[in-house]
């Protein structure tokens, strides 16, 4: 750490940093965990210009002041220095943290706004993720989520130039299979594991936001990609808020296209695949 960064933590926290020890996760520069002489941990991730740490600390901060769910406390956040709070995590997310884990989303789902998107852009794995209010969910989950990562991922040489046409059918295609919902749901936005924090059997926060207002089937989608919550989960998550019937058969996949393209732009390689593998189910 520099002398500046040291600087900053210090005039943040009200406590000198004694030791840096490294973590693991983030897209977005280091990560480290900060002892300090106070006796207390923080959490410090290091960008730079145009990094999105700003608005990672912004996103938490809507969180702990709009909806229930627990994230860790912000006290510095530009795009040089994210310093949080650091909350306890044992890594081991059984029934009873599945369980809390559905509390807790159904609530942050029951959170509203006026228009699907958001006030502003926000970040998902440090790419800019566009919000332009829009009062159908139907376009702007076409325009601004499937067309919108498609092309960015296109146009980085990400995306075979056939796939990206193959999307585009699809995306014109989608009043098929996905109706209006009633209302736009704030959404945590990149709700897999690594992002879940749990300490004996309860969910201590959620981590690294992509937030904005969405159907909230989106979110339930994404939490099955990478197994981050099972049947313990959508089982109680349905006693606050019944899904409509054909999401595990038909909307879970679409859905997941968005974070599968985030995926690409970000690593290409057998993503790319997966991509075409649901462009196919829906014979596009």
């Amino acid at each position: 750490m520099t002398p500046e960064i040291e600087a900053l933590i210090t005039d943040a926290a009200g406590a000198r940093p004694l030791r840096f020890s490294a973590l693991s996760g983030g897209c977005i520069g280091d990560v480290s965990r900060v002892e300090m002489s106070d006796g207390s941990n923080l959490v410090a991730k290091l960008g730079g210009a145009d990094s999105g740490l700003a608005r990672e600390g912004f996103m938490l901060e809507y969180l702990a002041e709009h909806s229930p769910l627990p994230v860790p406390r912000v006290l510095h956040a530009d795009d040089n220095l994210l310093l949080m709070q650091e909350l306890a995590n044992d890594g081991r997310i059984n029934t009873a943290a599945e369980q809390h884990a559905a509390d807790l989303v159904a609530a942050l789902h029951d959170v509203t706004g006026p228009a699907f998107g958001f006030e502003g852009d926000t970040v998902i794995g440090g790419l800019n993720q566009p919000n332009p209010p829009d009062p159908s969910w139907l376009n702007f989950f076409r325009d601004q989520r499937l067309l919108g990562m498609g092309r960015r991922s296109y146009e980085a040489g990400r995306l075979p130039t056939a796939t990206f046409a193959r999307l585009e059918t699809l995306a014109a295609r989608l009043g098929q299979w996905i109706e209006e919902p009633q209302v736009p749901s704030l959404v945590h936005g990149d709700m897999w594991g690594g992002n879940v924090l749990s300490y004996q059997g309860r969910i201590t926060g959620f981590i690294d936001p992509a937030i904005y207002y969405a159907d909230a089937e989106i979110e339930l989608a994404f939490t099955t990609l990478f197994n981050t919550f099972g049947d313990r989960f959508f089982a109680r998550y349905q006693e606050h808020r019944p899904l409509m019937p054909g999401f595990f058969e038909v909307r879970r996949d679409l859905y997941n296209l968005y974070p599968l393209l985030v995926h690409v732009r970000l690593f290409g390689g057998s993503y790319i695949g997966a991509v075409e593998r649901t462009l196919t189910r829906f014979e596009c």
